[in-house]
């Protein structure tokens, strides 16, 4: 008989998480550091950036994030910050701003694309906003849509 795990130790990986680096436009996970995120031991992922990224088969996670550490003005809405790091992690561009993560620090909250961002979870995004004092970047609408077909 196996042992029941605690919430806390389970991953959020999983099948709604992509896997592999997706092309333009492709696919990618958005995510919020879980309640076993250590800031000091992942300080590069700063209080309210966007963190976007995809799945590695070994169960870890690879994310792209912005923070908008220099205040652009562009930048000041958590919607934006997702789409620059997401054109990053589709361009392959050289950055500091990438990690690769135990997946269980991370939660899954929506996915994004070239067409725009489909939160999932809005509530738990907005949790995280309210803990940074961003409350006032969260995007008004848990679908944000810069493209249409």
């Amino acid at each position: 008989m196996s042992e029941e795990k605690s919430i806390t130790e389970v991953s959020t990986y999983s099948k709604d998480t992509p896997v592999g680096r997706p092309d333009t436009d492709g696919r990618a996970g958005v995510f919020v550091p879980s309640a076993l995120f250590d800031p000091a031991a992942n300080a590069a992922i700063r209080s309210g950036s966007g963190i976007v990224g995809f799945g590695n088969p070994d169960g870890s996670l690879t994310v792209y994030f912005e923070a908008n550490r220099f205040d652009e003005t562009g930048l000041h809405k958590w919607e934006h910050k997702a789409r620059k790091a997401y054109d990053r992690m589709v361009m392959a561009a050289p950055t500091v701003s990438k990690a690769k993560i135990d997946a269980r620090y991370l939660d899954q909250v929506g996915i994004i694309d070239g067409m725009g961002i489909h939160l999932k979870q809005p509530d738990r995004l907005s949790q995280w906003l309210e803990l940074c004092n961003k409350l006032d970047t969260a995007p008004a609408a848990p679908i944000t849509l810069w493209k249409t077909r």
